[in-house]
Parts: structure tokens; C-alpha cells; sequence
């Protein structure tokens, strides 16, 4: 696998057994050896340059989890010391409970220093995907979701739901915007069809009708949709905070839609003591202790 990282990386024969200190024949050997194996091209040879095929791609995915999750479990072994150490990693939604983790992490390190964190923003779908992959110890989501699967804590914090829009759009003199507001304005709503079917709930049969002109995972590329006044894009009120500025404005719906936050990990799982400890922490600073 790290031969096959090397040359992925590279995209040259030669320049990846020089990184690995071997010669060519034998990388390309052991090459041909795992493309025999596992019964598929990996790559397409160039005069000059080496590119991935569509199995080569999906290899590269999984060679890379391989990698981080081997590096993680080494990090969790060398860390088995007196003192608590270790990295905890978070895969982290983009809403206002964030704040919460934020402040968790500052006291967590406060007293105990020799734990760092990795936080990734990702979208629920990735984020779960990674902690059943055991590349993520700890998940930061937002309802809706099956978290049934995950131990979880729920954080007593809720996000409100609204648009996003241009600070001199029409809709942004309004307090508050309706679904009949948006009605034949463009709006982009979110890819996963778990927060579709969430606001169909929520707004009835007027969801159905709108004119959705596209959809995104994340708010951060559906901002721009915004940002040129090209659409209104459906998101929670704590992304805003990282897309705002002077252009954006948001208007939450009403009736009020509130999208609740929990962090969850992976059952039936050892976690490692920092991240044991970590969970304790962030329980004292609910606004509510879990029964």
C-alpha cells in the first residue's frame, strides 16, 4: 500500500522509487503483483506520467484510511503513558454547538496539554462514515440522522433553520421568511435527501413546490448561489457565522424549524483515555446532564 501511495502521489515511476529508496523493477514489480491480486488495472502508463484508473481511485481512498488509521492506532499506543496524551479527532457540522466543542477544547487542553485535537468540517454522511471506519473518535451532527447506532450525548443545543441571501435581497427586509415567501424565488436545498424529507415535515406540501434550482452538502459553495443573488439557500443559523460578512444576511423560517446537535461515537468501541476523558469534560458544560 505504501509502495502504491508513493506512485499515486508521484505519478512517475522513477521519481517514486527514488522516494523509496528502491529500484524500479522491483516497485514495478510489486505493482504488477498487487494489480494480480486483486484482479483489476490500477493505473494507465504514460510515456511520461502514470494516472490512477477508476479502481486505482477507489484504491487510493482505502489505502489512505489504511494509512490514517495505523498512524492513529500508533499515536494511541505511544500515548499509554503516566500523563494523559494522545490526539483526539472530531468530525465537526457546521452550527452554533460548535462553540460549545470550542470551548470544551480550550479548558480540555488547559489541563491536560499533551492532548491535541483534529478537527475536520465535514458533512454527516462523511463524518459517520469515518467514525464507523475508526478514522474519527468523536462525531459533532445535526438532526435529522440515525445516531441510534452511535453512543451520543445531546447537547441541549438547537440551531435555528432559515435562508441565507444577499444583505439587499427583497425577502432580506423581512423579519422572518415563510415557505409561501419563497414561493417561484430559487432557492438551493440540501443534497442529503435525510434533511429533504426533514423540511417536507416540517413545511408540508409547499416544500414540494418549490423552485429548487440546485443543492449542496455544505452551505459554504451554496453561499455563493446567495452571494451573486442568484438563489436563496436553505442552512442552519450557526454556518452563517462562517459565511456572512457584509454581503449575507439570514432570515429564519416561521413557523420556527430548530435542528437539534449531538456528539456521538461508535458503539461497543474502546476509546482511548483521552478521548474517555474528553466526553466527561464536554458532559459538565451541557446545559443539561444526559440521565
Amino acid at each position: 500500500m505504501r509502495y502504491f501511495l508513493t506512485l499515486a502521489r508521484e505519478e512517475n515511476i522513477s521519481r517514486a522509487a527514488e522516494a523509496l529508496y528502491i529500484t524500479q523493477p522491483t516497485l514495478s514489480r510489486q505493482l504488477a503483483e498487487l494489480e494480480e491480486e486483486l484482479g483489476v488495472k490500477l493505473f494507465e502508463r504514460g510515456k511520461r506520467r502514470i494516472t490512477l484508473t477508476e479502481d486505482g481511485i477507489l484504491l487510493r481512498r482505502r489505502a489512505e484510511e489504511m494509512a490514517e488509521l495505523e498512524e492513529k492506532m500508533e499515536r494511541e499506543f505511544r500515548s499509554r503513558g503516566e500523563n494523559l496524551a494522545g490526539v483526539v479527532s472530531i468530525g465537526a457540522a457546521e452550527t452554533c454547538a460548535f462553540d460549545l466543542i470550542a470551548a470544551a477544547v480550550d479548558g480540555f487542553r488547559k489541563k491536560y496539554p499533551e492532548v491535541a485535537f483534529e478537527i475536520y468540517s465535514e458533512t454527516a454522511d462523511r463524518t459517520k462514515e469515518r467514525i464507523d471506519g475508526g478514522m474519527l473518535d468523536l462525531g459533532l451532527l445535526i438532526e435529522p440522522g440515525d445516531i441510534e447506532k452511535y453512543d451520543f450525548l445531546r447537547l441541549g443545543i438547537t440551531d435555528r433553520c432559515g435562508v441565507v441571501m444577499r444583505a439587499d435581497a427583497p425577502l432580506a427586509q423581512k423579519e422572518y421568511v415563510t415557505v409561501d415567501d419563497l414561493a417561484g424565488l430559487p432557492v438551493v436545498t440540501n443534497t442529503r435527501a435525510e434533511v429533504r424529507s426533514f423540511y417536507r415535515r416540517q413545511m408540508g406540501e409547499a416544500y414540494d413546490r418549490l423552485n429548487v434550482v440546485a443543492s449542496c452538502n455544505l452551505v459554504g459553495n451554496a453561499s455563493y448561489f446567495a452571494a451573486r443573488g442568484l438563489a436563496y439557500a436553505f442552512t442552519v443559523e450557526g454556518s452563517v457565522s462562517q459565511y456572512g460578512g457584509e454581503k449575507l444576511c439570514f432570515r429564519p423560517f416561521c413557523p420556527e424549524i430548530r435542528q437539534e446537535t449531538y456528539l456521538v461515537w461508535k458503539k461497543y468501541q474502546p476509546a482511548s483515555r483521552a478521548v474517555k476523558a474528553f466526553i466527561e469534560h464536554v458532559t459538565m458544560l451541557l446545559p443539561y446532564k444526559e440521565a
